[in-house]
């Protein structure tokens, strides 16, 4: 048995549900949304929330289908955040109703103490933090009230549980499939975000019953109890409490988070030239003066710096792009770290580990794995850097290839200072070249070549005069049309 906690509040996260009609791979909180999962949102957002409220505040989420999925990933996720002691998980065991989930928490934690609970859906990754924040704020403002649940009003209230007003001070919620004719043509529905004293919600949801269309125990059955002080708390958008239990609706809220990303980047400074083009992760961060072209792909954890700009057909995920940096139209760039005023591309790779200093040149139809470009180097073009390091104001010329790979293991070409690679080299690694070193084009180089060098490694040219028609066809000939 749990021991007894106190808080300021405590959020409910109900994550049990299948959700068959999306048809995913993944558990559905675990769903990828704008390169999240839609668990991360609730989470994040009620802890965000916290924090703004200077409150001490702790979250369970209710996992039910996949939970060993479920809870492997929030253990992770949380192991990297402050809140890995803040996290805890129970089980509802069968899907029966929201209010047999939040039932299911605290038959797991049984001695668990808040002033109050917030009660909250996994699959709602719109409501923000201050969305919580103006809930709680009305709830606790007057001591005398149980609880409130958010609500807003539609023309299409279809699906939604109808708000019926009592009086002053009581409320009912009737489900779709219970309310009756009249009771359908309510405009004013439940948004499904909650907040109760814990004590009420406690002792509330030990009572319900599943007498119901669904056979399902509602947690809005709990405004039944007219001897409880209960509110409702009217938004004026109904957007953000939209939830996802369809494909169609996974892809109307990514759509709405996708604008809701780029409006916090414009007031940012950020100029998009096709904004409807451009697809940008959640985490993203971009600087003022970055400008961006269409067709762009910005994922996971991407920061771009000040006055940069990203053309066309380009694609950067985990990486680091610092401030002036040209990125060309359809390069691709994965983990990979940029320094200030380096410019990659037309159709450049750049593979994990990649490190490109300052004022670094990775020109088309290069790719760079693993290595260090040092400041001023330049690779223009058609050549391959692995597992390597290439010095300062280096210059390797087209057609340059480390030859890192012997079948078993990786090696590792290191290139000095201010050094000359002329067209068509390779190095067979593990091999290094030194500083002011001087590489002959159409060479191999498999030895150290010392600071101050020159080195020619190919064979010598042998010329027959007269010997070539041995090779070519004999056109003397030519055969009927």
């Amino acid at each position: 048995m749990a021991s007894a906690t106190i808080t300021n509040i405590h959020a409910i996260i109900l994550a049990a549900g299948e959700g068959k009609r999306l048809k995913s791979a993944e558990a559905k909180p675990l769903l990828p949304i704008l390169g999240k999962r839609m668990i991360d949102f609730s989470l994040e957002e009620f802890f965000k929330f916290t924090e703004q409220r200077e409150l001490k505040g702790e979250a369970n989420v209710v996992v039910g289908h996949r939970k060993q999925e479920v809870i492997h990933y929030i253990g992770l996720l949380s192991s990297n955040s402050n809140n890995q002691q803040r996290i805890s998980f129970s089980t509802q065991h069968q899907q029966l109703g929201t209010g047999d989930a939040v039932h299911s928490f605290f038959k797991e934690y049984p001695l668990h103490q808040s002033h109050y609970s917030l009660v909250m859906c996994a699959d709602t990754p719109l409501i923000r933090a201050t969305d919580i924040l103006q809930l709680y704020n009305y709830i606790s403002q007057d001591p005398s009230i149980d609880g409130v649940v958010a609500t807003f009003a539609t023309e299409t209230p279809f699906g939604y549980g109808r708000i019926i007003h009592k009086g002053e001070h009581s409320l009912r919620i009737i489900e779709e499939k219970d309310a009756t004719i009249s009771e359908k043509q309510i405009k004013e529905v439940n948004a499904g975000l909650y907040i109760f004293k814990t004590s009420f919600l406690k002792k509330a949801v030990q009572g319900l019953t599943n007498n119901n269309q669904s056979g399902e125990f509602y947690l809005t059955d709990v405004f039944i109890d007219d001897s409880a002080t209960l509110h409702s708390f009217k938004f004026e958008n109904g957007d953000k409490f939209l939830g996802i239990n369809s494909l169609d609706q996974l892809e109307e809220i990514e759509s709405i988070l996708l604008k809701e990303k780029l409006s916090l980047l414009r007031e940012k400074g950020v100029r998009f030239l096709s904004a409807s083009t451009t697809y940008i992760d959640w985490d993203v961060t971009i600087d003022k003066g970055a400008i961006i072209y269409p067709h762009v792909m910005l994922l996971g954890n991407t920061s771009i710096g000040a006055d940069t700009i990203v053309e066309s057909g380009a694609v950067i995920k985990n990486s680091t792009v610092a401030k002036k940096v040209h990125i060309k139209a359809y390069s691709y760039i994965d983990a990979s770290s940029i320094k200030d005023h380096a410019s990659i591309g037309p159709f450049a790779h750049l593979r994990p580990e990649s490190k490109i200093d300052e004022e670094v040149k990775v020109g088309n139809f290069v790719e760079v794995k693993k290595s260090v470009l040092s400041r001023g180097a330049k690779v223009s073009h058609l050549s391959y850097i692995g597992d390597a390091k290439i010095g300062e104001e280096t210059n390797i010329g087209c057609g340059f290839i480390t030859c890192n790979y012997d079948g078993k293991q990786k090696h590792k070409t290191v290139v000095g200072n201010n050094t000359f690679i002329g067209s068509d080299c390779q190095a067979i690694a593990p091999v290094s070249i030194g500083d002011n070193a001087f590489v002959a084009a159409g060479s191999t180089i498999t030895e150290t070549v010392p600071s101050g060098a020159f080195a020619i490694a190919r064979s010598r040219q042998v010329t027959k005069e007269g010997l070539a028609k041995r090779f070519l066809p004999n056109k003397s000939h030519k055969p009927n049309k």
